[in-house]
């Protein structure tokens, strides 16, 4: 199966609001031209491949079309996007689906534990990307500001692939989707159309990693009931240990950072390991020639996983520790998939329910206190997205059609916490949680996106969504938590265009509007996060985006370029400004007790995020592939009136920006045998640019995170026969090197081995 997102392919396929102030304006000309830079010299472009987002039998693919004319190439996209298929899984051996993104340009993977990973896009991350499982949103309301760990309780073992949309895309998977989304698609066992028994097809699989002497596995089953229906189950278990690193990370003449902490031999860290579970179920039964009946549920069960930037916290004893004692998740749904009729093309039309359940515990020994919070999250919703065929414009060459959706969430929220006082023997009931209990949050909207080809080297995309939110929490006078009543209604709009200027070369533009209505946990949460104690801010407004990107892509038989430009404008952003003691609210003594503290803001003037980010593909003799990524981004802000800057310092460094970053990967694989080796680069520039919560947060290394190249080699072995066999071996970060992710709480793993194994009929 081909795809349209070359980059992770290993072989080539045969209201922008006006500026308040003059500082502003001049910011908004130095960001425009340093964009421009950054896209002359890559103006080089190609012709984009195409694909159908069909159903898994037929490839899928999310994010791309087809054209349907039989006789026509494929048109030009103008989405910048790429993929990570279950072969590329296979042969790097990521630890979850967050490590799984790591060789995508436009992507930097932060953990602030071991048990957790979240995604950067284009230098957002967390509630401003979206993250997608099978056409249906994960996002709910209490995902939290900056990094969080949801898309790790993806179970990667269940992954057909994951494709990465980047920049705005709002007008397609609604609000978050500021950076982009990620969409994960699973694996699904393919109808025989001409089998008229039963047929069964287990399969195994096995993990090993020597840096966290990981153990885990899979065992699945799948079964062909004649030609119309297939059924694929399974369930997996890992034992996570301490992860060994190379060692310490920091800059020299400056203190060693305060996260982690290492044991005794400097390379272990303490605060790291856990322990996971999966299941799944999938049946999938064929109504007609081109439409599926589907039902699944997939299950995701994490205990006993430490944050290690809390456990322990800087400056506390050893024995202190914040543990997510449980991560649970449950994703329930049902409904159609597939084509019936003109109008309901590539269609999805499922029944959601997710359930999400989190249990934290903060031990403290030496004063005999252990604190618990426990936040639950039930999620109902409808889903539909479909395409209709191409219609003819007037001529043979000129065709059209409309892409359009429309889906309702529904969250109802439950949050409590306590105090177990042992010396007292005493349990202290808070009245409320990080939460506020009985709140709610419901999400409409609707969306249509017309695909228009006038002419034969062009493509057009024009689209639009209108949103409805509404955001409710009762009041707890107790805890100075005042009542949320809010709505945040939004339109958004996209336009894109595609020119096929010669045979390999294609140039691309977008102009995309993006927002984010605050969620429950913007508006209503008290929490422990990285640089201090972060609290609500029941006034807060939605963020709003304007996205311009310039694409280019150059396609040869041995050489492919890929290559993106981009400027966001962000309106209202919700940032962290500091806060006194005396700002804390009632009944929070971790607040008064934290080492700095943070409300949740809108800025009041624009911020900005420029970049760039793409790579090539070289197809050598003897079946060589070599391939190169990198990513760039660049922000800045307001000040939010920090009272550790001069007056005059008026804007900023965002917060956690990765720095220059990119991957180079070669490798030779010998088809007769079934054999691959190869080798893969990852490095990064040390980040220096520093946003004021930065400067506070123990994650990041005082003068900037370093920065590093680690050298991995891998080689694997396959056998296509019955039973089909799979070996992998990857030998990571062969020189031990010390280094950290920006942002990140922990440290890289050292050298070590990854083992994977695979065998099924």
């Amino acid at each position: 199966m081909q795809s349209n997102y070359p980059l992770h392919q290993w072989s080539l396929p045969v209201r922008h609001p006006a500026p308040k102030s003059y500082r502003t304006r001049s910011s908004v000309i130095k960001a425009c031209a340093l964009f421009v830079a950054l896209i002359a010299p890559l103006a080089l472009a190609t012709k984009a491949n195409a694909q159908d987002e069909t159903s898994q039998e037929e490839g899928q693919a999310y994010g791309a079309t087809a054209r349907a004319k039989p006789t026509a190439k494929p048109p030009p996209r103008s989405e910048s996007a790429s993929r990570v298929t279950r072969e590329d899984m296979q042969e790097r051996l990521p630890r979850s689906a967050p490590d799984a993104l790591r060789y995508t340009p436009g992507v930097s993977v932060q953990q602030t534990a071991h048990g957790q990973a979240s995604p950067y896009v284009r230098g957002m991350t967390g509630q401003q990307v979206a993250h997608i499982f099978d056409g249906i949103r994960l996002n709910n309301s209490i995902y939290r500001q900056g990094p969080n760990q949801y898309f790790f309780t993806v179970d990667s073992y269940t992954l057909d692939h994951i494709d990465v949309l980047r920049g705005s895309g709002s007008v397609l998977w609604g609000s978050d989707a500021l950076g982009g989304a990620i969409l994960a698609l699973p694996r699904e066992l393919r109808l025989d159309r001409k089998a008229k028994d039963v047929s069964w097809h287990p399969r195994v699989f096995g993990q090993y990693a020597s840096a966290d002497r990981t153990l885990g596995g899979r065992l699945e089953l799948g079964a062909r009931l004649g030609s119309k229906t297939s059924v694929l189950g399974g369930g997996g278990y890992r034992d996570v240990s301490h992860l060994r690193s190379g060692g310490p990370v920091g800059n020299d003449g400056l203190p060693a950072p305060e996260v982690p902490r290492f044991e005794d031999d400097g390379h272990t860290q303490i605060g790291t390991g856990f322990r996971e579970a999966a299941f799944d179920g999938r049946i999938t039964h064929r109504l007609s020639n081109t439409l599926y009946a589907v039902g699944a549920v997939y299950g995701y069960r994490q205990y006993d996983a430490p944050r290690t930037d809390r456990c322990p916290p800087p400056e506390a004893p050893r024995s202190e520790c914040l543990t997510i004692k449980e991560q649970f998740r449950t994703l329930v749904y049902g409904g159609l998939r597939g084509s019936a009729g003109d109008a309901f093309r590539q269609g999805r039309f499922y029944l959601v329910y997710q359930r999400h359940d989190e249990w934290r515990q903060n031990d403290r020994p030496r004063s005999r206190v252990r604190s618990n919070w426990r936040d639950q999250v039930d999620t109902v919703g409808v889903l539909l997205r479909a395409n209709t065929r191409y219609f003819s414009m007037g001529s043979d060459e000129s065709l059209w059609r409309l892409r359009y959706g429309l889906e309702a969430y529904h969250d109802s929220i439950h949050s409590d916490a306590e105090q177990l006082i042992f010396s007292s023997n005493r349990q202290i009931n808070f009245s409320r949680g990080q939460y506020l209990d009985d709140s709610s949050y419901l999400s409409i909207g609707a969306f249509a996106d017309a695909e228009l080809l006038p002419l034969p080297d062009w493509n057009f995309h024009i689209g639009a969504r209108t949103s409805f939110i509404a955001a409710s929490a009762p009041a707890d006078p107790q805890s100075g938590s005042q009542a949320i009543d809010q709505n945040f209604p939004a339109i958004v709009a996209r336009l894109g265009i595609a020119w096929q200027a010669l045979p390999q070369v294609n140039l691309f533009a977008n102009i995309d509007q993006g927002f984010r209505a605050p969620n429950l946990d913007d508006l209503t949460s008290r929490q422990q996060v990285g640089p201090g104690f972060q609290f609500e801010n029941s006034e807060l407004k939605a963020e709003r985006t304007i996205t311009f990107e310039l694409g280019t892509h150059l396609d040869f038989e041995w050489l492919r370029v890929d290559a993106w430009a981009f400027a966001t404008l962000l309106r209202d952003a919700i940032s962290r400004a500091v806060r006194t003691v005396d700002d804390c609210p009632p009944e929070t003594p971790a607040c008064q007790a934290s080492r700095g503290r943070f409300q949740l803001v809108n800025a009041d003037d624009l911020s900005l995020l420029v970049g760039a980010e793409g790579g090539f593909t070289v197809n050598l003799p003897l079946d060589i592939v070599w391939r190169n990524t990198f990513s760039y981004a660049w922000g800045e802000g307001p000040s939010l009136g920090d009272p550790n800057l001069d007056a005059d310092v008026e804007r900023v460094p965002l917060s956690r920006v990765p720095p220059f970053n990119g991957a180079s990967e070669l490798r030779w694989r010998y088809r007769p045998w079934g054999i691959y080796v190869g080798g893969a680069v990852r490095w990064a520039l040390a980040q220096r640019r520093l946003a004021i919560s930065d400067l506070s947060d123990p994650r990041i290394p005082k003068g900037g995170t370093p920065g590093y190249a680690v050298l991995d080699l891998r080689a694997g072995w396959t056998l296509d026969q019955v039973p089909r066999l799979r070996l992998s071996l990857v030998f990571e970060n062969v020189f031990d090197t010390p280094y950290r992710v920006h942002g990140s709480s922990i440290n890289g793993p050292g050298r070590g081995v990854l083992v994977g194994a695979e065998v099924g009929l």
